[in-house]
């Protein structure tokens, strides 16, 4: 079990009722590295596999190897021995096999590497051998690595488009060190300037208009003519047009600390349905009524939020508030880069189940035509954690998952920037598009 370690303590966790902290229960570990099953084998033969042989960045240190995640979500949705290996079989194709860092890197200057992906080799071998040094506690070095220092390495871990976080999620789910070895070399590869927003505490202060409503935060963001005319297309490039904008910069930060967290469970209950609401229930603003793709950049606010629920109930609770408050962060950016689209909730609310439950869900993500695009099945998953996690007596989470599984038709909400992800996530010639017989997301014939 993921429990960060602090001096002269047993595991990593502190009491959950230290100030500040959001008591939850913790998501149940599937701890493959030791199970004697065969699918846990499988998987942790295919997930030693890929590290083995795969980068974990890849087509110019610019895509991320999502097989730990898909492998992962599969093995917990039920995939057997022969779907987990069909995945790996079909998403490593995409990838690349390590090619040498310019150098390597040692204790003593690990932190001049931050942010150079082309170290992405050294930086693994290195926390490897830091591992060593640990007794091969991995939890120990990620206490170590994470944790410690002025600017601790989970400050930046929306970094990547969250995918530092994402795999971290999965590394304590999994338990699997070798997962957890990637997640620290995706933090150090991807490390940039948004953790000053955590690190430097001239950046939070008390807002003038403050809530403790996410949705209502968005709602005013949606209406703020200070963010109209930034960009003529959605895509992952207006982030850095909107922090290199002062003006619109300082808004963004001003709507950030808007939110004022009360009650802290039930404020981040909301924030996960806020994080379904977003990839399933968005519509855009300038024509509510067109049919569009989901959101390829969405779908990571709705992956990081449920890393963040593994993270939460073993973190020491000082950690708590500052990594859902960096979340939230990753939402605005993402949210206004995406032309702020509209939340409509009753496109969630009036589904008709019509007879269609989990089961069914789970069909689609482990049978349907879309089995091995890495988003599809995270997203589904999540949404059936959230619901096990919250309770779903609306069937919010159930309806939300049913439409997202009979709508999805591929991935969008792609930039000029972003032409070479497109293809490879979202476009016809891309994973994110497969055509098989049968309709909707439904098993292939």
């Amino acid at each position: 079990m993921f429990q960060f370690r602090l001096p002269n303590f047993s595991n990593w966790s502190l009491p959950t009722t230290t100030t500040g902290g959001i008591k939850l229960p913790a998501a149940p570990v599937h701890d493959v590295e030791e199970r004697p099953e065969k699918r846990a084998r499988t998987l942790k033969h295919l997930l030693k596999a890929n590290h083995i042989n795969h980068s974990i960045i890849y087509n110019q240190n610019r895509f991320h190897n999502h097989l730990p995640h898909i492998l992962s979500s599969a093995y917990i949705l039920g995939a057997e021995t022969e779907q987990l290996s069909h995945i790996y079989d079909a998403e490593g194709k995409h990838l690349e096999a390590w090619k040498d860092s310019p150098g390597e890197i040692s204790k003593h200057d690990w932190r001049e590497y931050l942010g150079k992906r082309e170290y992405q080799r050294a930086f693994v071998d290195f926390f490897e051998d830091q591992m060593v040094q640990c007794g091969y506690d991995w939890q120990e070095l990620l206490q170590e690595f994470l944790l410690q220092g002025k600017e601790p390495l989970i400050n930046n871990l929306i970094a990547g488009l969250g995918h530092p976080l994402i795999h971290l999620g999965y590394a304590q789910e999994m338990g699997s060190r070798t997962v957890a070895i990637e997640s620290l070399a995706l933090a150090a590869c991807f490390y940039n300037d948004w953790h000053v927003y955590l690190d430097d505490p001239k950046y939070t202060k008390p807002a003038s208009s403050p809530s403790d409503s996410l949705f209502v935060i968005l709602e005013r963001v949606s209406h703020d003519n200070k963010f109209d005319g930034l960009f003529e297309q959605r895509g992952s490039g207006n982030i850095e047009t909107l922090l290199a904008n002062p003006d619109a910069a300082a808004t963004a930060l001003e709507y950030w600390n808007t939110w004022e967290v009360k009650r802290a469970k039930e404020q981040f209950a909301e924030s996960q349905k806020l994080a379904v609401a977003l990839l399933v229930a968005a519509q855009s603003r300038t024509n509510p009524d067109s049919s569009q793709a989901y959101d390829f950049f969405a779908v990571h606010l709705l992956t990081t939020s449920h890393a963040v629920r593994v993270l939460l109930p073993l973190l020491p609770a000082r950690f708590h508030i500052p990594l859902v408050r960096q979340w939230w962060l990753f939402v605005l950016l993402v949210y206004i880069a995406q032309l702020r689209p509209r939340i409509n909730i009753d496109t969630i609310k009036l589904v008709e189940l019509e007879g269609r439950d989990w089961k069914w869900v789970t069909q689609c993500a482990v049978e349907g035509k879309y089995r091995t695009d890495a988003h599809f099945v995270k997203s589904l998953r999540c949404m059936q954690e959230g619901s096990r996690t919250w309770g779903d007596s609306n069937s919010f989470y159930l309806k939300a998952a049913v439409k997202f599984a009979d709508d999805f038709d591929g991935w969008g909400g792609f930039g000029p920037a972003d032409q070479a992800l497109e293809v490879e996530e979202g476009g016809n010639e891309g994973r994110g598009v497969r055509r098989f017989s049968g309709q909707g997301a439904g098993v292939e014939e």
